[in-house]
């Protein structure tokens, strides 16, 4: 008999647990190619971003695969058989279509279980594989990161005792594990780091007065000069940006601009940033933001909504998913919290970490980066002041906020003192949205990040 691959979506794993590699044998196999199937959302074609295989590797049921970037999210890849690896049909950063073969795999050909139309081969000789991992009678957790290090480093995940939540192997376990067994410790992998903005207390030391003050020396990679031009094509997230950016064009933009006196906020953080800490959470201005933005759509609900493309109607969001848009090495994603409206600010924050982390892996979801109904984005953690900002299609209206300074200013008795002055700019769908309402929810979102206390008349 001849086999071939069944492989649905149930095969992808979103949630990126991970089952590990395992030794088998195989004997007399079938290689059937194990084609990439339909994601859904009319996507055709995908950038493979990571393999945690490799040809000559044995893999089990829903063992990954590998890793796949589409123009909405990143998706792991996983098998439907036990077998072993005999051909990747893409290098890293190639582009893989849905229905074409993703891999080849060497099954055993007693099981029988395939139907016939993507056998290629029927090998005449028994294999005796490289064992990577063996794990027999227990499922061990890691991480798709964990398992290659131990990989590249020849430890099996059997023999290092976990010390996550439900006795997860973590990074440290592996990198102990190795200092034990040689004596070395390996430098942890460089990522890029999601950094709050400064506080009063957090700023940066200043030179002193007497000395000149210095201008900072942008970093630059070497300049390489090629002697022609290079064309590549646009991919992934890039090419997700394109086709929204694209869409945007045709809403009419207006903007408004403000500033915020932070001084109370930023106050308020620093009493409660050991309290989140000692909840294992990272507390940086966004959440207040995003609370106080979901605050202010209670009382200006058309700010949350929706415009068909007949322009005839409008929906009314019901759940507050605030987006926030992140810059990463795959380019601009704007993930969003979901039900805002009903989160603590200690819940929004919590979420945050969680998005902030994946998103710099990149390894969000399809759920994490859809279905988003106001937009900020913090631009300020960069640099600037004002900006510009575009709205996301169906959204209609978004954010766009500075970085915070420490500025001069006037009190009630015309005094100068020391603010904490951030400036943000918004940008509303002028079809739907005037002027008047813009600034009336501004002005609400304002007073409530200048007296963080008020809050509390108004939190469910």
């Amino acid at each position: 008999s001849k086999y071939a691959c069944v492989f649905d979506k149930s095969a992808f794993n979103f949630s990126h647990q991970q089952r590990l590699f395992r030794t088998s044998a195989v004997s007399r196999g079938q290689i059937v190619q194990f084609k990439l199937s339909d994601i859904g959302e009319g996507i055709t074609e995908v950038t493979v971003k990571e393999w945690y295989i490799k040809e000559g590797d044995s893999v089990s049921q829903f063992d990954s695969i590998c890793e796949v970037q589409s123009d909405k999210a990143s998706v792991t890849i996983t098998s439907r058989y036990d077998g072993i690896i005999r051909k990747l049909h893409y290098n890293l950063d190639e582009i893989a279509y849905v229905g074409k073969p993703l891999v080849d795999i060497e099954i055993d050909a007693s099981k029988g279980v395939a139907p016939e139309e993507d056998v290629v081969e029927t090998p005449a000789m028994s294999h005796e594989e490289h064992t990577h991992q063996e794990i027999k009678g227990h499922k061990t957790l890691a991480t798709p990161a964990v398992r290659r290090l131990a990989m590249e480093n020849n430890i099996k995940l059997s023999e290092v005792i976990g010390t996550g939540k439900d006795n997860r192997i973590l990074k440290e376990d592996i990198l102990n594990f190795l200092a034990k067994q040689t004596g070395a410790i390996l430098p942890p992998s460089p990522k890029a780091e999601i950094i709050a903005p400064l506080s009063k207390s957090e700023t940066v030391p200043t030179a002193p007065k007497d000395k000149a003050r210095k201008i900072p020396i942008p970093v630059s990679r070497p300049i390489v000069f090629s002697g022609k031009d290079k064309t590549e094509p646009i991919t992934g997230f890039h090419k997700a940006m394109v086709k929204t950016m694209s869409a945007a064009l045709k809403i009419p933009h207006f903007g408004y601009c403000d500033e915020i006196d932070l001084t109370h906020l930023v106050q308020l953080r620093e009493e409660l940033k050991p309290l989140a800490q000692s909840r294992g959470i990272k507390l940086s201005f966004m959440p207040f933001f995003i609370k106080a933005a979901s605050l202010g759509l209670l009382q200006y609900p058309i700010l949350n909504a929706s415009l068909d493309e007949s322009c005839q109607n409008v929906t009314y969001k019901a759940s507050h998913n605030i987006g926030v848009a992140m810059d990463t090495e795959q380019g601009l994603i704007v993930p969003n919290v979901k039900n805002v409206q009903v989160s603590s600010i200690f819940e929004i924050a919590s979420e945050l970490n969680r998005l902030q982390a994946l998103g710099s892996a990149g390894q969000l979801g399809t759920n994490d980066l859809t279905g988003g109904t106001f937009t900020l984005s913090n631009i300020g953690t960069i640099g600037g002041t004002y900006a510009k900002a575009v709205i996301l299609p169906p959204e209609v209206a978004i954010g766009a906020l500075g970085k915070i300074q420490v500025l001069p200013r006037f009190n009630g008795k015309g005094e100068v003192f020391k603010a904490q002055i951030m400036n943000v700019s918004w940008s509303a769908d002028h079809r739907i949205i005037d002027g008047a309402t813009m600034a009336r929810f501004s002005n609400l979102w304002k007073s409530y990040l200048e007296n963080p206390a008020s809050m509390l008349l108004d939190l469910k």
